[in-house]
């Protein structure tokens, strides 16, 4: 039997969906690019916010349309909104034939093999979850990167996050298991991992010994055939000085910090429940330039939290223009069902907080494209994503994240997929840059 899955959401959800591919295979089904061919099709939903839930629900109406246009075929939601919201959408949705929560690999591959619908989500309760084990995992692509999960859950309690609800309490992944995983996707070719998590600061516990995310860190350093490893999700409280000192020596860890402040504002981040204020935020960053001057800042922030005055959004605006992040992603604020930041007084207007979200990535665009016109006539580390007949091949920096920062685009002679050299800058196009392979 066939089977399609339509990955939605962010880098953590894509890794289950891998896991959930190779379950499938090794139940005997077959996978595939198009859900035309397919007999099973699944949605692998997000639920983080409005806008993710939105899009998910999008997505399964677009399949339910293939569904109707084969004979048999089965329409399946696994992922975060199966997890948290199940039994509503086999309700609302009858076009589904079951929903799966996280951790039900083994029902699903029933399910699918059977071509079995479900009146009930079929999940565990979100207090039980685990699904930190790893037995083995699909990869469909040819890229030269790949995320890797250390972890699931978080316990840090922020106002306005419901990912508690739906991926439970924070479970660290044994390091055996990570290095195991590791290795495998070395042996298949490639060369960055991409460390995702709720939260990768807190690696390390509940597991024996009480290891530190530095001490998973010099473990993936051992493993043959990976030259990068990048680490998302820095929780700005947790960043202690081993950390920075790791990210700033010469290993293969980038000196990339992925840092959600969320706001500066000390008021609004006491009513966040960040467990850290301004002064902290201040002083972490002064830690990071003086140890790592070279390090890729990049910053995400939320506009519109419940109470934010257009005080307390000027002060945002100053100190993103105080500071320069290299990169910066910033989101409204979603009052999500369940978490006490939806039941606060002085809701922010919709259109207000669009308003300055506009506001807030004017002045980044600025300060982006100032940053790239910089870098015109430097040489840079880059490594190669994708190469396609006839243009330029698409590469990013150290400093570059995929799908979320820029790209660079790379002419030369003998350029692969999967090649870390170097490439002077020769242009900018906006966000992007452009250069040339240099041979040295």
């Amino acid at each position: 039997m066939k089977f399609y899955i339509k990955k939605l959401g962010c880098p953590k959800n894509d890794v289950d969906a891998d896991y959930i591919a190779a379950r499938l295979i090794a139940a005997g089904h077959e996978p595939t690019v198009d859900p035309q061919s397919a007999d099973a099709v699944l949605v692998n939903t997000c639920g983080f916010i409005r806008d993710a839930k939105e899009e998910s629900i999008a997505a399964i109406l677009e399949l339910a349309r293939v569904k109707d246009d084969g004979d048999g075929r089965r329409l399946y939601a696994t992922g975060c909104l199966s997890q948290r919201y199940g039994d509503e959408l086999l309700v609302e949705m009858p076009e589904l034939d079951g929903a799966f929560g996280h951790g039900t690999l083994d029902s699903l591959a029933e399910s699918v093999g059977r071509r079995a619908r479900h009146s009930t989500a079929i999940r565990h309760d979100v207090r039980q979850l685990g699904y930190l084990g790893w037995k083995d995992r699909f990869i469909g692509d040819d890229l030269p990167y790949s995320y890797l999960k250390i972890s699931d859950g978080c316990d840090r309690g922020c106002t306005f996050c419901a990912i508690p609800l739906m991926r439970g309490r924070f479970r660290s992944r044994p390091i055996d298991s990570i290095v195991s995983e590791a290795e495998f996707l070395a042996r298949n070719g490639k060369k960055e991992l991409i460390l995702v998590s709720q939260e990768a600061t807190f690696w390390g516990y509940g597991l024996p010994g009480a290891p530190g995310l530095v001490d998973l860190l010099a473990a993936l350093d051992q493993v043959d055939g990976v030259e990068w490893i990048r680490l998302m999700y820095l929780h700005p409280a947790a960043v202690d000085a081993r950390l920075i000192d790791h990210l700033a020596e010469d290993n293969k860890t980038l000196t990339y910090f992925d840092l959600p402040f969320q706001h500066i504002n000390s008021d609004i981040l006491v009513a966040m429940q960040r467990q850290c204020d301004r002064a902290d935020i201040e002083r972490l960053l002064t830690a990071i330039r003086s140890r790592a001057p070279h390090a890729t800042l990049r910053a995400t922030l939320m506009v519109g939290f419940p109470g934010e005055k257009e005080a307390q959004f000027e002060e945002l605006l100053d100190f993103v223009a105080e500071q320069e992040f290299d990169r910066l992603g910033a989101f409204t604020f979603s009052a999500e069902e369940g978490t006490s930041a939806a039941a606060m007084p002085e809701q922010v207007p919709a259109e207000v907080a669009c308003e300055r979200l506009d506001r807030l990535m004017t002045l980044q665009r600025e300060i982006a494209f100032r940053r790239n016109n910089s870098l015109i006539g430097q040489t840079v580390d880059v490594i190669i994503d994708t190469v396609r007949d006839g243009q330029p091949a698409v590469g990013r920096t150290r400093g570059d994240c995929p799908e979320i920062d820029q790209e660079v685009m790379i002419s030369g002679d003998r350029v692969r997929a999967g090649d870390l050299g170097r490439a002077r800058i020769d242009g900018v196009d906006g966000y992007d840059l452009m250069g040339v392979m240099v041979r040295e």
